[in-house]
């Protein structure tokens, strides 16, 4: 059985081992694949795994040998599903695999937001303490969490995830979700319409798929709808923010700090608005990425291709 992995380096840059697919075939793993290259580097392989190189219509039937398609990350937007369903192929994704490296991640976000660590460091290493007269000093004003309202929309498992670190801060909750389980509320977390939750929190925390519905989202009406100097983060999807409208929101101070791991096009291009915008924290789509997640991911695609081989295909989106 021929396996190829059309885009490997993400998942693992080489702290990581294949052997587990090695086991159950010949697999041969490319870094990054081009677009002009990816019928060729198919060729007759029955499994592809890709992370965000795309599988579509055309290169299903350029390549008939495909039996099997794994997608090396939860969101399978890279593969034409319906395409691959009516040829028979089955398409599996890695669900709930960075549930805890992503709420980490977004409360790292929000710390920086608060406290500015880098910055402050990066100054004291450049000699401003030691030129100070006082002994302290901040360059940036410095926020305390407690009492304060998080409003995140998308209450899923990173969303619940996220808000318990949140109310340990001592944080109150606003959730927005499509679907509502009235269990999860308490004393610090309330579910809450968009408009309530906009109008109510400190710091908004984005958590929701991108849906037609969800595209821009954050926007020049959703920000005057807001909190003068709230907060916004987005580690979830980079088209669910305007990024002209939030760019324009930050230089104004209507809005006080963003801080994102996402952007609309990525890799990011060089005329992105937010480059030029005031208290502004960006990170390269690196939520997902400690060792221990992608090590997870990796088990749950091998596991995913066992059961496939055993004819008890796995996490199937396209059934």
């Amino acid at each position: 059985m021929k396996i190829v992995i059309l885009d490997g380096y993400t998942e693992n840059p080489g702290d990581l081992s294949w052997s587990g697919m090695e086991e159950l075939g010949e697999v041969t793993v490319y870094d990054r694949t081009p677009a002009e290259l990816i019928v060729e580097r198919i060729g007759d392989a029955e499994i592809v795994y890709t992370n965000k190189t795309p599988v579509s219509k055309s290169t299903l039937e350029a390549c008939p040998a495909i039996k099997y398609i794994g997608v090396l990350a939860t969101g399978y937007n890279v593969v034409d599903v319906e395409a691959a369903k009516e040829k028979g192929i089955p398409v599996s994704n890695i669900p709930a695999y960075g549930t805890e490296a992503v709420a980490q991640f977004t409360i790292a976000l929000l710390l920086e937001l608060c406290h500015h660590i880098g910055a402050h460091s990066q100054c004291v290493m450049e000699g401003e303490w030691t030129r100070r007269e006082d002994f302290c000093f901040w360059n940036y004003p410095l926020t305390e969490l407690a009492g304060k309202t998080m409003g995140i929309i998308g209450y899923g498992r990173i969303g619940q995830a996220t808000a318990k670190i949140a109310q340990a801060f001592g944080m109150n909750i606003l959730a927005c979700s499509r679907n509502r389980n009235i269990s999860l509320e308490s004393e610090t977390c309330h579910y809450a319409d968009l408009d309530e939750l906009l109008a109510n929190s400190d710091v908004i925390s984005l958590h929701c798929p991108l849906l037609p519905e969800t595209q821009g989202m954050i926007n020049k009406e959703t920000i005057a709808k807001m909190k003068d100097h709230v907060m916004i983060l987005n580690s979830s999807r980079g088209p669910l923010i305007v990024e002209e409208d939030i760019m324009e929101a930050l230089n104004s101070g209507k809005v006080g700090g963003a801080a994102v791991d996402v952007v609309s096009v990525e890799p990011m291009k060089a005329d992105n608005p937010l480059l030029k915008a005031k208290n502004c924290i960006i990170t390269p789509h690196i939520a997902w990425a400690p060792k221990e997640t992608r090590q997870r991911l990796m088990d749950i695609a091998v596991d995913n291709l066992k059961s496939y081989v055993k004819g008890q295909p796995r996490n199937v989106v396209n059934q």
